[in-house]
């Protein structure tokens, strides 16, 4: 059995402190990490609602799909 590699905190395409908004809702988030799913080791993004000071989990790969954008200010 090949071990996975555990994910960076900072290797995803969104760094820790980057602000995000998600093109559907309209919503603000901030990117904390990114971490590993602890039954896949999947990698996700953790992130903190700046509407709601609410903290998230989704999977890389969803996070990475396009449903979010970067925000520069």
């Amino acid at each position: 059995m090949i071990n996975p590699r555990m994910a960076q905190a900072d290797e995803g395409l969104f760094k820790p402190g980057s602000k995000l908004k998600h093109l559907k809702t309209g919503g603000f988030y901030k990117v904390v990490l990114l971490a590993n799913i602890e039954a896949t080791l999947e990698p996700a993004y953790v992130y903190e609602s700046m509407q709601t000071h609410d903290f998230w989990i989704r999977p890389k790969n969803e996070m990475e799909d396009g449903r979010f954008e970067i925000l520069t200010n």
